[in-house]
């Protein structure tokens, strides 16, 4: 297997090992099934590790994956009720690729990024020319490497806005992942902005 399919698989084993399919309402040798032609399409590409499985929102909703990420067997956790984290969706030129998995290609917390209002933010990410995560982008982060909410940063992910204007946010709280949401004039010292370099769906490696 190259580096980035196996990483890739590593990290469809543990959302399957978390739940997901029961999330997706289906067993999980279909919910793999589904991810196997973008995964063995990455035996054929040069892509490392530093990489994202996503799946998409039509498959997997986001109201409840908070709950099945943790840091030191430490559940994370919302406040919002559901209807509010599915209010948080992707911005014009942010949505994922066609689904039901894609990859996220050189993920960060956005440390640079701290302490910036995120309407600052996002003009600076641009500016760099960087990509802002989405909600389910951010969930992926905090399934997979859990750990960096604590050694780099919590993070807004400005790829996405409710109706009201709100970003979603995620960050350390109570010794444990939280979701939250920040309005787009707000500052906060802990909090970066999540950016990637590229989003890559299936049909990018045919």
């Amino acid at each position: 297997m190259s580096i980035a399919s196996q990483e890739a698989q590593q990290q469809l084993d543990r959302i399957v090992a978390l739940g997901y399919p029961d999330v997706a309402d289906m067993s999980a040798a279909a919910f793999r099934a589904l991810a196997r032609p973008l995964i063995e399409a990455l035996e054929h590409c040069d892509l490392g590790a530093n990489i994202l499985l996503v799946p998409t929102r039509e498959l997997v909703s986001p109201e409840s994956l908070i709950a099945r990420t943790s840091i030191n067997r430490m559940a994370g956790f919302t406040t919002m009720p559901p209807r509010d984290i599915a209010s948080f969706l992707p911005q014009d030129g942010f949505e994922p690729p066609e689904g039901p998995f894609y990859l996220v290609v050189d993920p960060h917390t956005g440390t640079c990024y701290v302490n910036r209002e995120p309407d600052v933010a996002r003009k600076l990410i641009d500016s760099d020319e960087r990509l802002p995560l989405t909600l389910e982008e951010g969930l992926a982060i905090a399934t997979q490497h859990p750990d960096w909410l604590m050694i780099k940063n919590g993070f807004n992910l400005l790829g996405s806005r409710s109706a009201d204007g709100r970003v979603p946010s995620i960050w350390m709280s109570q010794n444990a992942p939280r979701l939250g949401a920040v309005w787009p004039n707000s500052r906060h010292t802990w909090l970066g902005a999540a950016y990637c370099q590229s989003r890559r769906g299936i049909s990018l490696f045919r």
